[in-house]
């Protein structure tokens, strides 16, 4: 089979309910081109800025990968999974009245500077070779090693009886389902993550993205090129 030899990088806006693996497949289809990966992984249930490598450019991947992330993520209380978002199991239902603006504001404020994070069992995070998702998705819990991250800010943008939005700039390697429930922990209630959508990756915005059907078959169009 004769591929295209193109290379660069695009910015996609990744829809909803499909995998970051799918989207790069269907992109690496669309260019006929036999290299392209992603910086980083959005769940199925997310939406938002990727940014997919093509050709040589694949090679590239650590460069783009290492940077600060900019997310809205909205966030439902009383309610907790066993995924931290909608895609699970509810494990338990727990009162949240005595949650107040002021309170979440506060819980918000108590994560900002370096934290240690423990990433979800349900990520790609690989130990021992294997993808955290796949051992629980068998029902295998295994301990992990909490990882420091940066919280730069975290805005809250709406608030409503019983959910909650806010904006979060953060290190690359930060997990925004945890990042909820762990609100949830300091508000002594269940929080589940029920809409996330990535803003920007470094310098890189959502509104400079383009949709999958926007990437013409076999066309160069949509790709950049940068000097590192």
């Amino acid at each position: 089979m004769q591929y295209n030899d193109f290379s660069g990088f695009l910015l996609v806006n990744k829809p909803t309910g499909i995998t970051s693996f799918k989207l790069t497949n269907i992109i690496r289809k669309k260019l006929n081109v036999k290299k392209a990966g992603h910086c980083g992984t959005l769940d199925p249930l997310a939406s938002g800025l990727m940014i997919i490598l093509v050709g040589k450019y694949t090679k590239l991947q650590d460069k783009f990968m290492k940077q600060d992330k900019v997310y809205f993520a909205e966030i439902k209380l009383g309610i907790k999974t066993d995924s931290g978002d909608l895609d699970g199991k509810i494990v338990s239902r727990t009162n949240y009245s005595h949650v107040t603006k002021e309170l979440i504001e506060s819980a918000c404020k108590s994560f900002i500077g370096k934290i240690q994070q423990i990433p979800p069992m349900y990520s790609a995070l690989k130990v021992n070779g294997q993808k955290l998702y796949e051992l629980a998705r068998k029902g295998i819990t295994i301990e992990r090693k909490p990882r420091e991250i940066t919280i730069y800010s975290i805005d809250l943008t709406d608030y409503k009886k019983d959910t909650f939005s806010i904006k979060v700039k953060c290190s690359s390697g930060t997990y925004i389902r945890t990042l909820a429930e762990d609100i949830g922990t300091k508000l002594n209630t269940g929080t589940v993550l029920i809409n996330l959508v990535r803003e920007e990756i470094g310098k890189y915005k959502l509104s400079d993205a383009i949709n999958i059907d926007d990437i013409k078959e076999n066309s160069p169009d949509c790709l950049k090129q940068v000097d590192f």
